[in-house]
């Protein structure tokens, strides 16, 4: 989640990491018995929300600092990864609900579900689903900090440009076949370097100025970012149960199709080309107007309306598919590391980045959705202050979502899939023998 969280595919944890890291320890005891806790997390645009959390929980706390690092997505897991190999983590860290089985299966996480027991926190005020993620067999690795969900975002000046009125865009429809309503604005929003949009006969699919949406495929086996809200919308599930499934589904029609679908706007030229696409973020691309459409997740809302983004962006409901309108919602937790020398004070620290005293002041600045409801009602409230309409992030939020997968050989499987995706859009695998051959090898990691 956050700045870069969508690019599973760009890390995978299972990755013997051999560079030496300076010590993070789990802090110490200084004079006086005071202890110093280390935090991370890994996105710079709320390190200040929480750099005032920390400042609020030292003064109530005085004996008890909070030292706070942020380190970008990538080098973050792969720092952790190395240091919970080292027996040397931090004592909390930010977690993320597809990553976090691996560490709870090796036992590097502390169980806080007698601390919630004993001090009673109030797991009803989170945004209904969060909390029962971070639970595997009775026990607790985490409380929820906050959500996401996903949405189109699209660039109204260029949709403007080929006649398409935002309005349209409320209630865009989707299939496999023929790609719905939606496929037409994409192809409307498509435009070559002579000026002419994808409805046009005369339309050069082999120079193309702006594409009409543009995918993302270093997405891991989830699909947050790409395919997952289409999929979901066909019809496709992850599982046979989640959280902690132990069968995947990608061999399944339904997601075969919605890769299928992806390849035929690719051979339009309504998107790019996986083998000609550029490594700039798709966030960049179209701020710098060469795509008009992507999926966003509501943790970059601020990225796309930010002052000094000279495009005019907005944010509309996910296209509704056969089986409805899907978002998927997400969110993180804060861990306790399972070999800190201060559990106690690790796990005041938690409940506080858990309480509506910490989440109202994330809230403040609207960076993200915090997990207690009233906090999250409090962003909406001051976006709508700003003149930025989120509703379809909110609303999503409400109903029809789907949980990513959360399973053990999260890290394991993540390549598989993502190759065998890749390999179709590329051309040189037909969806339902690649999604077959792909199932078959993640299902065979949990025999």
């Amino acid at each position: 989640m956050r700045s870069t969280r969508r690019r599973v595919g760009a890390l995978l944890l299972g990755l013997a990491l051999t560079v030496p890291l300076a010590a993070c320890g789990s802090g110490g005891d200084g004079a006086g018995g005071a202890t110093t806790l280390d935090y991370w997390l890994w996105d710079d645009r709320q390190l200040p929300a929480y750099q005032e959390c920390a400042d609020a929980f030292h003064a109530a706390n005085p004996d008890i600092t909070v030292k706070i690092s942020q380190t970008a997505w990538a080098q973050y897991w792969q720092n952790l990864t190395t240091q919970l190999a080292s027996g040397d983590a931090p004592d909390v860290w930010t977690n993320q609900s597809t990553y976090y089985p691996q560490f709870a299966s090796q036992n590097q996480l502390l169980d806080v579900e007698p601390l919630v027991q004993r001090d009673r926190v109030d797991l009803s005020a989170y945004q209904p689903g969060l909390s029962e993620v971070w639970v595997k067999d009775g026990k607790r690795y985490g409380l929820p900090k906050d959500w996401d969900t996903m949405a189109l975002v699209v660039n109204t000046g260029l949709l403007g440009k080929q006649g398409v009125d935002p309005a349209q865009l409320e209630n865009l429809t989707w299939n496999p076949a023929d790609g719905g309503t939606f496929e037409q604005v994409v192809a409307k929003a498509t435009v070559d370097t002579s000026g002419r949009n994808g409805l046009d006969p005369a339309f050069d699919k082999n120079n193309v100025a702006v594409y009409g949406f543009l995918p993302e495929w270093a997405d891991g086996a989830n699909g947050q970012n790409g395919w997952a809200v289409f999929a979901a919308a066909n019809g496709f599930t992850y599982l046979d149960k989640n959280p902690w499934g132990t069968r995947y589904k990608y061999d399944d029609p339904k997601l075969a199709e919605t890769i299928s679908w992806f390849k035929r706007l690719i051979d339009k030229g309504y998107a790019p080309r996986l083998d000609k696409q550029s490594s700039v973020a798709n966030s960049e691309l179209l701020i710098a107007g060469k795509g008009a459409m992507s999926i966003a997740g509501s943790w970059t809302i601020l990225t796309f309306t930010d002052e000094k983004v000279k495009q005019e962006f907005a944010f509309k409901p996910v296209p509704a598919g056969p089986s409805g309108r899907r978002s998927s919602i997400n969110g993180l937790s804060d861990a306790i590391w399972a070999g800190s020398e201060h559990p106690e004070q690790a796990w005041k620290w938690v409940k506080f980045l858990g309480s509506a005293d910490c989440q109202d002041r994330v809230a403040q600045r609207a960076v993200v959705f915090p997990a207690i409801t009233s906090a999250s009602q409090k962003v909406d409230a001051a976006h709508q202050a700003q003149g930025r309409d989120v509703h379809a992030f909110t609303e999503a939020a409400k109903k029809d979502t789907f949980l990513l997968p959360v399973t053990e050989h999260g890290t394991e499987l993540n390549p598989i899939v993502q190759d065998a995706i890749q390999s179709v859009v590329l051309g040189d695998a037909q969806a339902a023998d690649a999604l077959k051959e792909a199932n078959n090898k993640v299902n065979a990691l949990f025999k």
